[in-house]
């Protein structure tokens, strides 16, 4: 485990070496932190929570002890738990690790914006979360390509500063590459800001886990340990679901690494669920997936082509506000966008993929690019984003860089829902749209 003045004597030595710099000097990748369980096999480790339904949470925790029951114990006050429910488990192997016990229990009907306090397995530490609201306003933190290092840490830090509902997370998480054991090391990292806010996340690249011949199923890891509510929304698949957010907010999570064609079970079940979406009732739509679409980095260049041209169409006659992305290491955000032009009716897409990953930032962008004009700010830079969806027309959006030892904000934007915009209404005759509204920014 990383000792704390050794972290603070890296954070020293950057701060001393980017005095002499101009402008903000770019960090390096920090070291891998390892996350070592000094407790006993029966005790729980590697909390974390996900919305359920309605008004639920899943509470999710791994234990070596086979033993311990998948079971949660839960109530408003400190040690006082007069309500219960037990779940399920899983397990899964991969190559000569096995995982531990993977307990997985939904808990609720739960009040909105109420803290809960809660135990798992019937011994261990008392956790504690805040349910999100039932209404307006709402704020989530976002981060991208995660991982476990230094600025990982720093990154959580300054989200932990803040009291956010929900975070949101587009794909790469431990950066485990198979070694499983990391896997084990992320949820002992993260527990202490998973336990008590909702984790809603997608897959990434980093999440496959194939090896030729010998390890041919994909996501084995990905899917035993962050189990989504998936099947709440009519998904049959991990890998993309859907939930709401104070009855105003409509998330919606797609899968980059999972078939998402005309003819794929995602792409059908994204046209289902987008159907079903009153915006007179749900003013705002959001859409996180792993590999952007737009993008004037030269790292992952058209890595997102073919799902964009698959489902870019869909997504903009329903008229969704903003895309959110990882896999490029850095920040960028596009103005209003459809089929690589500027249009007024078009989503916002958002590169949010520098949560502090091992491989370090990507630097080099295209000033050539043919979408750089479409670019309105790009930096490389470890960071976070937070969305405050303010009311039902308008939400703020800011970057917090992770400047030295501090969260500086280094971009920020008033955005005003689709829904709001007499010009970009859905007409339900025409399936989800009327007529596209170019707008040449």
């Amino acid at each position: 485990m990383t000792k704390p003045w050794s972290l603070a004597l890296g954070f020293i030595s950057f701060f001393l070496l980017s005095l002499g710099a101009s402008g903000f000097t770019r960090p390096a990748p920090g070291r891998i932190m390892i996350t070592r369980h000094n407790k006993s096999e029966s005790h729980p480790q590697q909390v974390h929570i996900s919305a359920v339904g309605a008004d639920g949470m899943r509470i999710s925790w791994i234990t070596d002890d086979k033993h311990v029951p998948s079971i949660v114990e839960y109530g408003k006050a400190p040690g006082k738990y007069d309500m219960s429910a037990t779940g399920e488990h899983t397990s899964y192997r991969y190559f000569f690790y096995a995982s531990g016990k993977i307990h997985h229990v939904k808990i609720g009907p739960l009040e909105p914006d109420t803290v809960y306090y809660y135990r798992c397995g019937g011994v261990g530490d008392e956790h504690s979360f805040k349910t999100p609201p039932a209404t307006l306003p709402v704020e989530f933190a976002i981060i991208g390509d995660l991982g476990q290092t230094e600025w990982t840490a720093s990154t959580l830090g300054h989200v932990g500063k803040t009291n956010y509902d929900m975070l949101l997370l587009p794909g790469d998480l431990s950066y485990a590459d198979t070694n499983q054991p990391l896997w084990d090391s992320f949820g002992r990292f993260v527990e202490p800001y998973a336990s008590k806010r909702p984790w809603m996340v997608t897959e990434g690249n980093h999440e496959i886990e194939t090896f030729p011949i010998l390890h041919s199923h994909p996501f084995d890891a990905y899917n035993a340990r962050w189990r989504m509510q998936y099947e709440e929304s009519g998904s049959t698949s991990n890998l993309y679901y859907s939930f709401d957010v104070a009855g105003a907010i409509h998330v919606i999570m797609l899968g980059s690494y999972t078939d998402f064609d005309s003819k794929s079970d995602q792409y059908k079940w994204l046209v289902k669920d987008l159907a079903k979406v009153d915006r007179g009732q749900t003013p705002w739509l959001i859409v996180l997936l792993h590999a952007p679409w737009y993008n004037t980095n030269t790292a992952h260049q058209g890595e997102g082509e073919a799902m964009r041209k698959a489902m870019e169409s869909p997504l903009y006659n329903a008229r969704v506000d903003v895309i959110f992305v990882g896999h490029v290491h850095a920040y960028e955000r596009f103005t209003r966008v459809y089929d690589n032009k500027a249009n007024s009716c078009g989503p916002v897409h958002i590169t949010i993929g520098d949560g502090g990953n091992r491989e370090g930032l990507a630097r080099d962008f295209d000033e050539n690019h043919k979408s750089v004009s479409l670019s309105l700010l790009r930096e490389a830079s470890f960071g976070h984003g937070r969305l405050k969806v303010v009311n039902r027309t308008h939400a703020h959006w800011s970057w917090h860089r992770n400047d030295d030892s501090d969260s500086t904000v280094a971009d920020e934007v008033w955005l005003d829902s689709l829904n709001a915009s007499e010009a970009c209404k859905t007409d339900p005759s025409l399936g989800y749209s009327g007529t596209p509204v170019v707008d040449e920014l």
